[in-house]
């Protein structure tokens, strides 16, 4: 059977751990950060038992805001393995639901996703995440879908998301 490309393609859903990325070739592992510099609950635990080094340049980033592009819908992707990037995505604003809703913003995951596509079009990757922005950030994956879809499915890169 023929790999289904672009917008017939669907993002393949597993059980698993997104640390871990299935199948050959190179990896990116998308997840979102916030907009604080804050970098100790969720996802983020986990990809930092595995590599320090997405948590040590996503801290100097924000700490360098001043002259870098940190923001949200930024993107920053660090090499953890000869075949395995991980991308901070900066879609969340805060880190606290309150009187502005909940801190994941939609049109800045977007953003993100369309410069991880450019990344992982230019490596020949496959994207791996869990489902970004519906933890701690508080969002849906109905809103989220369809992003990853659009964005990552939509230009031919595959797409695997995990379910623990």
């Amino acid at each position: 059977m023929a790999e289904k490309t672009g917008i017939d393609a669907a993002i393949a859903y597993v059980k698993g751990d997104a640390t871990a990325p299935q199948g050959k070739g190179v990896k990116v592992i998308v997840h979102v950060c916030n907009d604080l510099g804050g970098w100790g609950k969720g996802f983020v635990l986990a990809l930092s038992r595995r590599w320090p080094e997405p948590e040590r340049v996503y801290r100097r980033w924000h700490r360098e805001r001043a002259g870098n592009d940190f923001g949200l819908g930024a993107v920053q992707l660090v090499p953890v393995g000869e075949h395995v990037w991980v991308a901070n995505v900066v879609g969340q604003r805060g880190i606290r639901t309150g009187s502005k809703g909940v801190p994941v913003r939609y049109e800045a995951i977007a953003a993100g996703l369309g410069r991880v596509a450019d990344k992982a079009l230019e490596l020949g990757a496959s994207v791996h995440m869990p489902r970004i922005g519906c933890g701690l950030a508080g969002g849906k994956w109905s809103r989220v879908e369809p992003l990853i879809t659009q964005r990552l499915i939509g230009r031919g890169v595959a797409v695997t998301v995990y379910d623990r």
